[in-house]
């Protein structure tokens, strides 16, 4: 009887074609991640690249499905730097999406797909999640989105 392991996390990355940037940090008096009762919760994160504008102004909603794949790349760094690997991430719970958007824009929920696509390319079933995304007026710096999450991390 052959015994298999599962591939890491880190090599899932790398088949696709995934790096994950240095965790950014925090734009004020808070931290990247807290772990309470085997629960991190992931501060809000935007998009890498320092985009600026509103969905269905300056950006169409596939440029906001790109924007918010580009910050579940940041989300999954600062999981990273905090854990150490994310093989100890035994769940995505949940994800909130802010979209800065103008008051006509109405696919927000498509935008959010960048992020939960990924989370689920990344870790599988296990990277499915509750999810809940608001338009928003204005959102810091003017980025397009931020997401906040939270996953169930091992001790």
């Amino acid at each position: 009887m052959t015994m298999t392991t599962k591939p890491s996390i880190e090599a899932r990355l790398a088949e696709l074609g995934i790096t994950l940037p240095q965790a950014s940090n925090p734009a004020g008096n808070y931290t990247n991640c807290v772990i309470v009762n085997g629960l991190m919760f992931v501060s809000g994160k935007g998009p890498s690249g320092n985009p600026k504008g509103k969905l269905g102004s300056e950006y169409t909603t596939e440029e906001g499905i790109h924007f918010a794949r580009l910050a579940g790349i940041e989300v999954l760094a600062a999981v990273q730097a905090e854990l150490g690997s994310l093989d100890r991430v035994k769940r995505v719970v949940k994800a909130q999406g802010f979209v800065n958007a103008v008051p006509s824009f109405e696919e927000h929920h498509k935008v959010l797909n960048g992020f939960s696509d990924l989370m689920a390319e990344v870790f599988g079933e296990k990277g499915v999640h509750t999810r809940s995304v608001l338009g928003a007026v204005s959102l810091r710096n003017n980025l397009p989105l931020v997401i906040d999450s939270i996953f169930e991390v091992e001790n």
